[in-house]
């Protein structure tokens, strides 16, 4: 039987131990997570494609769904083979927060935050700040209080290079805190699962708002995947699932066949030619990266001017400034105890921005307004 190789009171660890209830701890976690504040900004975050005014494009909420349901899926999977033992509670937990503390715009949102970030020594990568929001920063500063398990399927979600395809749990438990980069593996199968649900999830359901958007056909789908994995999201995704399960139910890794890997890379090299390095696609990005550096300038400039004084931020014009002012004092007790890093805090916040708000603030704070002459 092949399950993960550290005990269950390490894996059900929290940060502030609480009394059980009725529910699975995972779901528990699931619940938490479903509640949260951050996890409800996710429902207008891009996916791929910044605002859209369709309410059939993919927001970050829909994939983060997709990713809960297809890592469940593959644990049921493997578990009835008779061969595994997995918890589909916690791969779904991992799932639903994975992506909680991405930046607006999607990646391209990462980047700019991440290049505003690099002058003080410091980066921003979305699964680093998705561990930051539920351990840190969640419920005002005082966090979800996950189990260990879900935290760190979170923060080593990302990594993937395509060219190991074999996937097996760290040999020690992560040292969450610690983990500043990409390449860490999980320390269970549940999140192995995860990073693998993730490329799942987002190949074939870009390509449909690809599609939506005019950017390509699916006759520019190469056509070997075409012919072996499907057109549509539902066909790519239910091709790939059932692969991963059938080439992993007998050995101790997680991967998909020699065959479905190739293909995968075919898929991810088309996606990121003709979708997301797009010409059109490409433009707003470079549009959206400079508005918020911009806009990170603004906050640092309001900032040295208000420090923590948070009266004064209420006397200025702008909405934008007064806002900041506000999550400041929300956050009082968690900032204040590190004055030095308001850097890290100005991410934060614009780290939590749905699009559209995001969208809001640049317009005041860039644009210049219309002088009234009238009395």
């Amino acid at each position: 039987m092949i399950k993960n190789p550290f005990s269950d009171e390490i894996y059900l660890k929290r940060t502030h131990p609480h009394s059980p209830d009725l529910r699975d701890e995972y779901f528990r976690d699931q619940t938490k997570i479903i509640h949260s504040l951050p996890f409800r900004r996710l429902k207008h975050k891009a996916q791929v494609f910044f605002a859209p005014n369709n309410d059939h494009i993919c927001t970050r909420i829909e994939h983060v769904l997709h990713v809960a349901t297809i890592a469940a899926t593959i644990c049921r999977g493997l578990n009835k083979s008779g061969n595994w033992q997995l918890s589909e509670d916690m791969a779904y937990a991992i799932g639903l927060g994975h992506d909680i503390g991405h930046a607006p715009f999607g990646h391209e949102g990462e980047r700019a935050i991440d290049a505003c970030l690099k002058p003080s020594g410091k980066r921003f990568l979305h699964e680093l700040n998705s561990y930051r929001v539920v351990e840190h920063l969640a419920n005002y500063g005082e966090g979800l209080n996950l189990t260990f398990a879900v935290k760190d399927g979170i923060i080593c979600h990302c990594g993937e290079d395509f060219k190991n395809n074999a996937l097996r749990p760290a040999a020690v438990p992560n040292d969450l805190e610690k983990i500043t980069g990409r390449t860490q593996m999980p320390s269970t199968y549940e999140g192995c699962i995860v990073r693998l649900a993730d490329k799942i999830a987002y190949f074939g359901r870009d390509i449909e708002d690809a599609i939506k958007a005019d950017l390509i056909t699916r006759a520019d789908i190469p056509q070997e995947v075409r012919k072996e994995m499907g057109t549509s999201n539902g066909e790519i995704i239910n091709t790939l699932t059932l692969d991963l399960i059938d080439h992993s139910k007998t050995k101790d890794s997680i991967g998909f066949s020699d065959e479905k890997f190739h293909l995968i890379s075919q898929l991810r090299d088309f996606n990121y030619s003709r979708i997301y390095c797009n010409a059109q696609m490409l433009r707003r990005k470079e549009i959206v990266s400079k508005c918020l550096q911009d806009v990170f300038d603004y906050f640092r400039t309001l900032f040295k001017r208000h420090k923590f004084d948070y009266e004064a931020y209420t006397h200025e014009p702008q909405q934008a400034a007064r806002g900041f002012g506000n999550y400041l004092k929300s956050m009082r007790n968690f900032y204040q105890e590190n004055p030095d890093e308001i850097d890290i805090a100005i991410a934060d916040y614009l780290a939590g921005m749905t699009d559209s708000f995001a969208l809001t603030i640049m317009q005041e704070v860039l644009l210049p307004t219309a002088v009234d002459f009238f009395n």
